[in-house]
Protein backbone atom coordinates (compact mmCIF):
# COMPACT_ATOMS: atom_id res chain seq x y z
CA UNK A 1 0.00 0.00 0.00
CA UNK A 2 1.06 3.60 -0.54
CA UNK A 3 1.50 5.99 2.36
CA UNK A 4 -1.71 7.86 1.53
CA UNK A 5 -3.71 4.65 1.47
CA UNK A 6 -2.23 3.58 4.80
CA UNK A 7 -3.21 6.85 6.41
CA UNK A 8 -6.74 6.58 4.97
CA UNK A 9 -6.94 3.16 6.64
CA UNK A 10 -5.96 4.64 9.97
CA UNK A 11 -2.36 3.45 10.10
CA UNK A 12 -0.49 5.96 12.33
CA UNK A 13 2.37 7.87 10.76
CA UNK A 14 4.63 6.65 13.56
CA UNK A 15 4.05 3.06 12.43
CA UNK A 16 5.03 3.95 8.88
CA UNK A 17 8.18 5.72 10.07
CA UNK A 18 9.29 2.55 11.85
CA UNK A 19 8.17 0.20 9.10
CA UNK A 20 11.66 -0.48 7.80
CA UNK A 21 12.77 -1.77 11.21
CA UNK A 22 9.94 -3.48 13.08
CA UNK A 23 6.19 -4.03 13.11
CA UNK A 24 3.75 -5.70 10.73
CA UNK A 25 4.68 -3.48 7.76
CA UNK A 26 7.97 -3.14 5.90
CA UNK A 27 8.89 -0.41 3.45
CA UNK A 28 9.58 -1.73 -0.06
CA UNK A 29 10.05 1.68 -1.66
CA UNK A 30 9.81 5.28 -0.57
CA UNK A 31 6.21 5.81 0.44
CA UNK A 32 5.18 2.18 -0.22
CA UNK A 33 4.64 -0.56 2.36
CA UNK A 34 3.75 -4.23 2.42
CA UNK A 35 3.03 -6.92 4.99
CA UNK A 36 6.33 -7.98 6.58
CA UNK A 37 5.36 -11.64 7.04
CA UNK A 38 4.35 -11.92 3.39
CA UNK A 39 7.64 -10.44 2.19
CA UNK A 40 9.67 -12.78 4.39
CA UNK A 41 8.21 -15.79 2.54
CA UNK A 42 9.33 -14.57 -0.90
CA UNK A 43 12.57 -15.22 -2.78
CA UNK A 44 14.75 -12.18 -3.43
CA UNK A 45 13.61 -11.76 -7.05
CA UNK A 46 9.96 -11.91 -5.99
CA UNK A 47 10.59 -9.29 -3.31
CA UNK A 48 12.18 -7.15 -6.00
CA UNK A 49 9.11 -7.56 -8.18
CA UNK A 50 7.01 -6.16 -5.33
CA UNK A 51 9.39 -3.18 -5.14
CA UNK A 52 9.10 -2.69 -8.92
CA UNK A 53 5.31 -2.62 -8.71
CA UNK A 54 5.49 -0.08 -5.90
CA UNK A 55 7.99 2.12 -7.76
CA UNK A 56 5.88 1.98 -10.93
CA UNK A 57 2.79 3.17 -9.05
CA UNK A 58 4.73 6.04 -7.52
CA UNK A 59 6.20 7.00 -10.92
CA UNK A 60 2.86 6.81 -12.75
CA UNK A 61 2.82 9.39 -15.52
CA UNK A 62 6.61 9.89 -15.54
CA UNK A 63 8.91 9.26 -18.50
CA UNK A 64 10.87 6.53 -16.69
CA UNK A 65 10.62 2.94 -17.93
CA UNK A 66 11.50 -0.10 -15.80
CA UNK A 67 14.68 -1.59 -17.27
CA UNK A 68 17.80 -3.74 -16.80
CA UNK A 69 17.54 -6.42 -14.09
CA UNK A 70 14.24 -5.01 -12.83
CA UNK A 71 12.74 -5.53 -16.28
CA UNK A 72 14.31 -9.00 -16.38
CA UNK A 73 12.39 -9.85 -13.20
CA UNK A 74 9.15 -8.57 -14.76
CA UNK A 75 9.78 -10.69 -17.86
CA UNK A 76 10.29 -13.75 -15.66
CA UNK A 77 13.92 -14.31 -16.60
CA UNK A 78 15.79 -16.40 -14.00
CA UNK A 79 18.26 -14.65 -11.74
CA UNK A 80 21.58 -15.89 -10.40
CA UNK A 81 22.62 -14.75 -6.92
CA UNK A 82 19.96 -12.09 -6.93
CA UNK A 83 20.09 -9.92 -3.81
CA UNK A 84 18.44 -6.78 -2.50
CA UNK A 85 18.99 -4.04 -5.06
CA UNK A 86 17.42 -0.77 -6.20
CA UNK A 87 14.72 -0.73 -8.85
CA UNK A 88 16.29 0.17 -12.21
CA UNK A 89 14.58 2.51 -14.65
CA UNK A 90 15.61 4.20 -17.88
CA UNK A 91 14.62 7.73 -18.85
CA UNK A 92 14.70 8.57 -22.53
CA UNK A 93 17.40 10.87 -23.82
CA UNK A 94 20.54 12.39 -22.34
CA UNK A 95 20.66 13.71 -18.82
CA UNK A 96 22.30 13.40 -15.46
CA UNK A 97 22.15 9.86 -14.14
CA UNK A 98 20.83 10.19 -10.62
CA UNK A 99 18.64 8.25 -8.31
CA UNK A 100 17.27 8.10 -4.82
CA UNK A 101 17.22 5.40 -2.16
CA UNK A 102 15.72 2.29 -3.74
CA UNK A 103 15.85 3.66 -7.30
CA UNK A 104 18.62 3.71 -9.90
CA UNK A 105 18.10 5.83 -13.00
CA UNK A 106 19.72 5.34 -16.41
CA UNK A 107 19.47 7.90 -19.21
CA UNK A 108 19.44 6.37 -22.67
CA UNK A 109 17.71 6.37 -26.04
CA UNK A 110 14.65 4.12 -26.19
CA UNK A 111 12.68 3.51 -29.38
CA UNK A 112 8.97 2.82 -29.21
CA UNK A 113 9.76 -0.81 -30.07
CA UNK A 114 11.97 -1.00 -26.97
CA UNK A 115 8.99 -0.43 -24.67
CA UNK A 116 6.31 -2.97 -23.76
CA UNK A 117 3.78 -3.37 -20.97
CA UNK A 118 4.06 -6.36 -18.63
CA UNK A 119 1.36 -6.80 -15.99
CA UNK A 120 0.36 -3.18 -16.46
CA UNK A 121 3.90 -1.83 -16.02
CA UNK A 122 5.86 -0.11 -18.80
CA UNK A 123 9.26 -1.76 -19.14
CA UNK A 124 11.89 -2.44 -21.76
CA UNK A 125 11.16 -5.18 -24.31
CA UNK A 126 12.63 -8.63 -23.81
CA UNK A 127 15.33 -8.05 -26.46
CA UNK A 128 16.28 -4.67 -25.04
CA UNK A 129 16.27 -6.04 -21.50
CA UNK A 130 18.60 -8.93 -22.41
CA UNK A 131 20.93 -6.49 -24.19
CA UNK A 132 21.02 -4.09 -21.23
CA UNK A 133 21.65 -6.92 -18.76
CA UNK A 134 24.38 -8.32 -21.02
CA UNK A 135 26.07 -4.89 -21.04
CA UNK A 136 25.87 -4.14 -17.34
CA UNK A 137 25.49 -7.29 -15.21
CA UNK A 138 27.96 -10.02 -14.32
CA UNK A 139 28.70 -12.59 -17.00
CA UNK A 140 27.00 -15.29 -14.93
CA UNK A 141 23.80 -13.27 -14.52
CA UNK A 142 23.82 -12.12 -18.15
CA UNK A 143 24.23 -15.63 -19.60
CA UNK A 144 21.48 -17.04 -17.36
CA UNK A 145 19.08 -14.33 -18.61
CA UNK A 146 20.13 -14.67 -22.25
CA UNK A 147 19.83 -18.48 -22.19
CA UNK A 148 16.30 -18.24 -20.84
CA UNK A 149 15.32 -15.57 -23.36
CA UNK A 150 16.51 -17.47 -26.42
CA UNK A 151 14.90 -20.65 -25.08
CA UNK A 152 11.51 -19.00 -25.52
CA UNK A 153 12.11 -18.92 -29.26
CA UNK A 154 14.31 -21.97 -29.82
CA UNK A 155 12.80 -24.63 -27.56
CA UNK A 156 9.47 -26.42 -27.88
CA UNK A 157 9.48 -28.97 -25.12
CA UNK A 158 12.56 -31.10 -25.86
CA UNK A 159 12.70 -30.02 -29.51
CA UNK A 160 15.49 -27.56 -30.28
CA UNK A 161 15.17 -25.22 -33.27
CA UNK A 162 18.72 -24.26 -34.26
CA UNK A 163 17.46 -21.88 -36.95
CA UNK A 164 15.33 -19.98 -34.44
CA UNK A 165 18.33 -19.63 -32.13
CA UNK A 166 20.49 -18.40 -35.01
CA UNK A 167 17.82 -15.83 -35.91
CA UNK A 168 17.70 -14.63 -32.28
CA UNK A 169 21.48 -14.26 -32.17
CA UNK A 170 21.50 -12.36 -35.46
CA UNK A 171 18.79 -9.98 -34.23
CA UNK A 172 20.55 -9.26 -30.94
CA UNK A 173 23.95 -9.00 -32.64
CA UNK A 174 22.53 -6.36 -34.97
CA UNK A 175 21.36 -4.43 -31.93
CA UNK A 176 24.87 -4.66 -30.48
CA UNK A 177 26.39 -3.46 -33.76
CA UNK A 178 24.18 -0.36 -33.70
CA UNK A 179 25.49 0.39 -30.21
CA UNK A 180 29.17 -0.01 -31.12
CA UNK A 181 31.45 2.05 -28.89
CA UNK A 182 29.11 2.22 -25.91
CA UNK A 183 29.98 0.89 -22.49
CA UNK A 184 29.65 -2.86 -22.13
CA UNK A 185 28.86 -3.65 -25.76
CA UNK A 186 31.91 -5.89 -26.21
CA UNK A 187 30.85 -7.94 -23.18
CA UNK A 188 27.29 -8.06 -24.51
CA UNK A 189 28.47 -9.45 -27.86
CA UNK A 190 30.23 -12.31 -26.10
CA UNK A 191 27.15 -13.12 -24.01
CA UNK A 192 24.86 -13.10 -27.05
CA UNK A 193 27.20 -15.41 -29.00
CA UNK A 194 27.51 -17.74 -26.02
CA UNK A 195 23.81 -17.90 -25.15
CA UNK A 196 22.11 -21.23 -25.78
CA UNK A 197 18.43 -21.96 -25.25
CA UNK A 198 19.05 -25.59 -24.40
CA UNK A 199 20.24 -24.65 -20.89
CA UNK A 200 17.27 -25.30 -18.62
CA UNK A 201 18.38 -23.71 -15.34
CA UNK A 202 20.64 -20.84 -14.20
CA UNK A 203 22.94 -23.45 -12.64
CA UNK A 204 23.46 -24.99 -16.08
CA UNK A 205 24.16 -21.58 -17.59
CA UNK A 206 26.71 -20.67 -14.93
CA UNK A 207 28.30 -24.13 -15.18
CA UNK A 208 28.93 -23.49 -18.88
CA UNK A 209 30.46 -20.07 -18.14
CA UNK A 210 32.88 -21.54 -15.62
CA UNK A 211 33.73 -24.48 -17.89
CA UNK A 212 34.55 -21.99 -20.65
CA UNK A 213 36.80 -20.07 -18.26
CA UNK A 214 38.64 -23.35 -17.59
CA UNK A 215 39.36 -23.75 -21.30
CA UNK A 216 36.56 -26.00 -22.53
CA UNK A 217 35.22 -24.93 -25.91
CA UNK A 218 33.08 -27.80 -27.22
CA UNK A 219 29.74 -28.07 -25.45
CA UNK A 220 26.93 -30.50 -26.18
CA UNK A 221 23.80 -29.45 -24.30
CA UNK A 222 20.91 -31.68 -23.24
CA UNK A 223 22.67 -34.73 -24.63
CA UNK A 224 20.25 -37.53 -25.50
CA UNK A 225 21.22 -41.01 -24.31
CA UNK A 226 19.07 -44.02 -25.19
CA UNK A 227 17.61 -45.31 -21.96
CA UNK A 228 16.06 -48.61 -20.92
CA UNK A 229 12.63 -49.69 -22.18
CA UNK A 230 12.81 -47.43 -25.23
CA UNK A 231 12.97 -44.17 -23.25
CA UNK A 232 15.60 -41.44 -23.36
CA UNK A 233 17.80 -39.77 -20.79
CA UNK A 234 19.10 -36.22 -21.17
CA UNK A 235 22.33 -34.93 -19.63
CA UNK A 236 22.94 -31.21 -19.05
CA UNK A 237 26.37 -30.79 -20.65
CA UNK A 238 28.65 -33.08 -22.64
CA UNK A 239 32.37 -32.29 -22.83
CA UNK A 240 33.66 -34.38 -25.75
CA UNK A 241 37.24 -33.15 -25.21
CA UNK A 242 37.26 -34.95 -21.86
CA UNK A 243 34.66 -37.64 -22.59
CA UNK A 244 32.80 -36.33 -19.58
CA UNK A 245 29.23 -35.39 -18.76
CA UNK A 246 28.59 -32.49 -16.40
CA UNK A 247 25.28 -32.43 -14.55
CA UNK A 248 24.16 -29.49 -12.43
CA UNK A 249 22.58 -31.06 -9.37
CA UNK A 250 20.56 -28.51 -7.39
CA UNK A 251 18.95 -29.52 -4.10
CA UNK A 252 15.49 -28.65 -5.43
CA UNK A 253 15.53 -31.83 -7.52
CA UNK A 254 15.30 -33.84 -4.29
CA UNK A 255 13.24 -31.51 -2.08
CA UNK A 256 10.60 -29.59 -4.05
CA UNK A 257 7.27 -31.34 -4.44
CA UNK A 258 6.79 -30.12 -8.02
CA UNK A 259 10.04 -31.82 -9.07
CA UNK A 260 9.62 -34.94 -6.95
CA UNK A 261 6.26 -35.66 -8.67
CA UNK A 262 4.95 -37.82 -5.85
CA UNK A 263 8.26 -39.54 -5.10
CA UNK A 264 10.06 -39.44 -1.79
CA UNK A 265 13.51 -37.89 -1.59
CA UNK A 266 14.99 -41.37 -1.17
CA UNK A 267 13.17 -42.61 -4.28
CA UNK A 268 14.41 -39.62 -6.27
CA UNK A 269 18.02 -40.30 -5.20
CA UNK A 270 17.73 -43.96 -6.15
CA UNK A 271 16.23 -43.14 -9.53
CA UNK A 272 19.06 -40.68 -10.24
CA UNK A 273 21.64 -43.32 -9.26
CA UNK A 274 20.14 -45.83 -11.69
CA UNK A 275 20.04 -43.18 -14.43
CA UNK A 276 23.69 -42.23 -13.87
CA UNK A 277 24.84 -45.85 -13.83
CA UNK A 278 23.02 -46.52 -17.11
CA UNK A 279 24.47 -43.43 -18.84
CA UNK A 280 28.03 -44.23 -17.75
CA UNK A 281 27.63 -47.85 -18.78
CA UNK A 282 26.20 -47.09 -22.22
CA UNK A 283 28.53 -44.20 -23.14
CA UNK A 284 31.71 -45.12 -21.22
CA UNK A 285 32.03 -41.42 -20.33
CA UNK A 286 32.70 -39.99 -16.87
CA UNK A 287 29.68 -38.54 -15.12
CA UNK A 288 30.42 -35.56 -12.87
CA UNK A 289 27.82 -33.79 -10.73
CA UNK A 290 28.02 -30.48 -8.89
CA UNK A 291 25.89 -27.87 -7.19
CA UNK A 292 26.03 -24.11 -6.70
CA UNK A 293 29.08 -24.31 -4.41
CA UNK A 294 30.99 -26.11 -7.16
CA UNK A 295 30.33 -23.46 -9.81
CA UNK A 296 30.98 -20.48 -7.56
CA UNK A 297 34.37 -19.91 -9.18
CA UNK A 298 36.73 -21.52 -11.69
CA UNK A 299 38.85 -22.76 -8.77
CA UNK A 300 35.87 -24.48 -7.14
CA UNK A 301 34.90 -26.16 -10.40
CA UNK A 302 38.49 -27.21 -11.05
CA UNK A 303 38.57 -28.97 -7.67
CA UNK A 304 35.28 -30.71 -8.40
CA UNK A 305 36.35 -31.92 -11.84
CA UNK A 306 39.71 -33.18 -10.63
CA UNK A 307 37.99 -35.08 -7.81
CA UNK A 308 36.30 -37.06 -10.61
CA UNK A 309 39.57 -37.52 -12.50
CA UNK A 310 38.75 -34.95 -15.19
CA UNK A 311 41.77 -33.11 -16.59
CA UNK A 312 41.41 -29.55 -17.85
CA UNK A 313 42.20 -28.66 -21.48
CA UNK A 314 45.89 -27.90 -21.95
Amino acid sequence: MLAGQAQDMGVPASRLRGASRTGPLTRVHRGAYVDRALMSELWADSRHRVAVVAAARLMHGSSSIVSHLSAAVLHGLPQYRFGERPVEVTTRGPGRTSGRPGLRRHHDALSDDDIVVVDGIACTSLDRTVFDVARTASTETAVACADAAVAREAMRGRRFDADAQAAWRARLSERAARARGRRGVRAARWVLDFADGRAELPGESVSRVQLHRLGFRAFELQVRVNGPDGGDYFVDVGLPEARTFWEFDGRAKYTEASLLRGRTTEEAFLEEKRREDWIRGVTQWRFCRGGFADIESPAALTARLRAFGVELPS
